[in-house]
C-alpha cells in the first residue's frame, strides 16, 4: 500500500507542475461549454413542452463537466504505458515488487487528480460569476452538496476502473487507438457527455441505468443540481461501490490473464 501511495503522490506533484497546459485547457473547455449552453438555450427556447431537466439544473451539468472534464473523459490516455506494452518494455514493470494493476491505477488517478486540480477552480470561479441565465447554481443544500463529492470522488475511481480496460485491451490489439475510440465513443455517450441522459429518450435511458458509465458523470452532477433527490443518490452511490467493486475485480482478473500470455521478444 505504501508503494501505490507513493506512486500517487509522485504522479500527482509531477502533474501539478504543467500549468501553462492546465491554462491552455481552461480556455478551450471555456469555449466548448458556451458553445453547448448556447444549443441547449437554443433548444429549449423552441422546445413545445417542459424538458425533463430545467435549464438551470442544465447550466450546472454543463459548467461540472468542464470544471472536472479529466475526471468523466476516456480518451485521457497515458502514451507512457501504451509504450511499454506495445514495444516489449512491459518486462521493466513485471520486475517491479507490487502489483502491476495497483501501480498504473495509482499513476492513472494521480494523473487525473492534478489534471483536475489545476482547471476546476478557474472554470467554477468563472461560472459562478457569470450573468444569467449563464450563471452556474448552487446545489439546493448543504446535504446535496455532500452527496455530489462523495458521488464525483467515487465516479473517479470507477472511471480509472473502467480505463483500466482501454490498457489491458492493448495486450490482445496491440494498438491503442480502436481500444481509444471504442471505449471513448460509446463509454463518454452512455454517460451522458454528448447528450444529458434525462434528454435521451425512455428506452435509451434504460440502457445507460444498466451501464457503469452514467455513474462516472451523469449522476454525481445531478445530483449536484437536486434533479436526483437525496434519497435515490444515496442507493446511487451504494451502485457506483458496488460496480467499482465488480469492474475492478474483473480488471485485476483480465490483466492477469493477459501477463500469463505476453511473450516478451528481445535480447
Amino acid at each position: 500500500m505504501n508503494a501505490y501511495y507513493s506512486v500517487l503522490k509522485l504522479r500527482l506533484l509531477t502533474g501539478m507542475q504543467y500549468r501553462a497546459a492546465a491554462l491552455a485547457g481552461v480556455a478551450t473547455q471555456f469555449f466548448w461549454g458556451f458553445m453547448y449552453l448556447l444549443i441547449f438555450q437554443a433548444f429549449y427556447q423552441q422546445a413545445l413542452y417542459n424538458p425533463p431537466i430545467s435549464l438551470n439544473e442544465l447550466v450546472s451539468y454543463i459548467w461540472l463537466q468542464q470544471a472536472f472534464l479529466a475526471f468523466i473523459m476516456l480518451w485521457f490516455r497515458d502514451d507512457e504505458l501504451f509504450n511499454l506494452i506495445t514495444t516489449g518494455n512491459i518486462a521493466y514493470e513485471l520486475c517491479r515488487p507490487c502489483g502491476i494493476y495497483g501501480f498504473w491505477y495509482a499513476k492513472l488517478l494521480a494523473q487525473r487528480l492534478s489534471s483536475a486540480f489545476l482547471r476546476c477552480f478557474p472554470i467554477l470561479i468563472v461560472a459562478f460569476l457569470l450573468p444569467e441565465p449563464y450563471r452556474m447554481k448552487w446545489p439546493p443544500s448543504f446535504t446535496a452538496f455532500l452527496l455530489f463529492l462523495t458521488a464525483l470522488m467515487l465516479g473517479l475511481l470507477l472511471l480509472v476502473a473502467i480505463s483500466m480496460f482501454i490498457y489491458i485491451s492493448v495486450f490482445m490489439t496491440m494498438s491503442p487507438v480502436g481500444s481509444l475510440l471504442m471505449f471513448g465513443v460509446i463509454g463518454e455517450f452512455f454517460a451522458g457527455l454528448v447528450i444529458p441522459i434525462p434528454l435521451m429518450p425512455s428506452w435509451l435511458q434504460k440502457v445507460t441505468n444498466l451501464l457503469p458509465f452514467r455513474y462516472t458523470a451523469d449522476f454525481p452532477f445531478r445530483v449536484y443540481s437536486g434533479h436526483i433527490p437525496q434519497n435515490e443518490a444515496l442507493v446511487g452511490l451504494f451502485i457506483q461501490l458496488i460496480w467499482l467493486i465488480v469492474l475492478v475485480w474483473l480488471g485485476r482478473m483480465a490483466l492477469n490473464k493477459a501477463l500469463r500470455r505476453v511473450v516478451v521478444q528481445g535480447g
